[in-house]
């Protein structure tokens, strides 16, 4: 079958983790995604700590006359998106295309909104206290401004304001942001999670203060959704410059 009328398959690339829970709750994204379309061949691939590593993935299926379609596992267009996976692409065109980022956008709110009830036992609408949206961290000013917009975009959904907090590379930390909150006369504080995956960052949630720390995103029905969404997409926008 050559890559003309094969279908493509859908790369699912997430950064990667040292985390034993953070790679079982990356992989069950991946196996929901598979449950949820099984005619779809689905693959992971990772851009840093573990293998396989996307470029190789991508080299793999475009040997074997494959197209694919990359879906980044990841909540910001920062550095892996707009380098790692744009330098596989150029090493596997014209076969390989990748969709943007699952983050910020709507079905991300829903997710995080989601997970604050979850943590909270009751709507976050109702909670009474402060709400801080902690998020990795990035020197990159496009990750940075997809946090911005993820935390414009929950204080719309919760009709308060959400304040940012970061575990590592920009200020302020996750601990800061929630005293800050305190200061300011918050009796409660809760964090919502802007993290796929538990592991490193997200066990630093833990001393950062907060009365309620939500859980990561993944696995969660609404990112499945998400992928496939993603996927189809741009499967959608490559047959349309394939036409033109």
């Amino acid at each position: 079958m050559s890559d003309h009328d094969a279908p493509p398959v859908l790369v699912a690339c997430s950064h990667g983790t040292r985390s034993p829970a953070g790679r079982a709750v990356v992989e069950e994204l991946r196996a929901a995604v598979r449950a949820a379309r099984p005619d779809l061949e689905v693959v992971a691939a990772h851009v840093d700590v573990q293998e396989p590593e996307l470029g190789a993935v991508l080299a793999g299926l475009t040997a074997a006359g494959r197209s694919s379609v990359v879906v980044p596992l990841l909540l910001s267009s920062g550095y892996h998106v707009r380098v790692d996976i744009a330098e596989a692409l150029r090493d596997n065109e014209p076969h390989a295309v990748a969709s943007p980022a699952l983050g910020p956008g709507d079905e991300v709110t829903d997710v995080l909104v989601d997970r604050l009830a979850q943590a909270l036992g009751s709507p976050p609408a109702a909670f009474d206290g402060a709400v801080v949206l902690a998020a990795a961290g990035s020197s990159d000013a496009r990750a940075a401004a997809d946090v911005d917009a993820a935390a414009a975009a929950l204080s719309a959904r919760l009709g308060r304001t959400v304040t940012s907090g970061f575990l590592s590379a920009q200020a302020p930390t996750v601990a800061d942001a929630v005293a800050a909150a305190r200061a300011a006369g918050a009796p409660r504080v809760a964090v919502a999670s802007y993290l796929l995956a538990p592991g490193v960052f997200s066990a630093r949630l833990a001393a950062a203060g907060a009365d309620v720390v939500a859980a990561p995103t993944g696995p969660h029905p609404g990112l499945v959704h998400l992928v496939l969404d993603r996927f189809d997409a741009a499967v959608h926008e490559r047959a349309s410059r394939a036409g033109a």
